[in-house]
């Protein structure tokens, strides 16, 4: 039962983060979690979102803007490290508060609030007609990447500041979705690089068929994404940055992810 729901949901989640440029391990992981403990939730998820990344690569990676992956995907990787060494080393940081919903715990702690109100205020910008034509410069570039790079590597949730970002540096919708999934595998694999101590621990041998599954669908969803990219416009890809960055925000607000 749980590979066919976590298959569909990868598949589906696929698709629509495609082109927002993040989201699939942010809302795949509670999903896992309701099967499997956290450190195995995240774990799949990770290998997942890896996964499927990497093919994300082959189907668009050669429209990403170079210039951009330098300037925001170096400091972004540096600052992922940061933030990923500075999370094993405080593993029992305290939430500052929690409360009971249908009879489960939720917990909202300090780093995810920040990341959350983070996210708001980009979702507002976007979202609002006055900011319809702000743009980030260039060498505001290394800030994003080293703000997104940080709380990814310390929260998880690097994809949706640097997608915040990265809406507004007026990239094409081509260029945008390639340099996102660019600099995400980057991330990624600075992040996994620094978990892997956790990760070689876990048996994951016995969750082989689900992890296959899921990164099969998700990969599928992927290829669908694609095929979808031509009949979508920039203004599409800045609205569906903004709702999922809402989304998120909320959730990581109320300790939901």
């Amino acid at each position: 039962m749980e590979i066919l729901l976590i298959s569909i949901v990868a598949f589906l989640v696929a698709i629509l983060t495609f082109f927002s440029g993040f989201g699939l391990g942010t809302l795949l992981t509670p999903i896992m979690m309701i099967f499997f403990p956290v450190e195995v939730a995240i774990a799949l998820t990770g290998v997942v979102h890896f996964s499927n990344n990497l093919f994300k690569l082959v189907l668009v990676g050669k429209n990403f803007n170079k210039e951009v992956v330098l300037r925001f995907g170096i400091p972004a990787v540096l600052f992922a490290f940061i933030g990923a060494m500075l999370l094993i080393q405080i593993p029992n940081m305290q939430p500052i508060y929690s409360y009971q919903l249908f009879e489960k715990t939720f917990e909202v702690f300090p780093m995810k609030l920040i990341v959350a109100i983070f996210m708001l205020f980009f979702a507002i910008i976007d979202l609002i007609p006055f900011f319809n034509n702000l743009q980030f410069d260039k060498n505001k570039l290394p800030i994003g990447g080293a703000l997104s790079g940080f709380f990814g590597g310390l929260t998880g949730a690097q994809g949706a500041l640097r997608s915040a970002f990265l809406i507004r540096a007026g990239l094409s919708k081509e260029a945008f979705i390639a340099t996102t999934v660019v600099i995400s595998s980057f991330v990624d694999f600075t992040r996994l690089g620094v978990y892997s101590t956790r990760i070689l621990n876990l048996d994951l041998k016995e969750n082989l068929p689900l992890l296959i599954c899921a990164t099969l669908s998700a990969m599928t969803g992927a290829f669908i994404g694609n095929k979808l990219l031509k009949k979508v416009t920039l203004k599409f890809l800045q609205i569906s940055v903004a709702t999922l960055l809402i989304i998120i925000s909320i959730g990581l607000g109320l300790g939901w992810i």
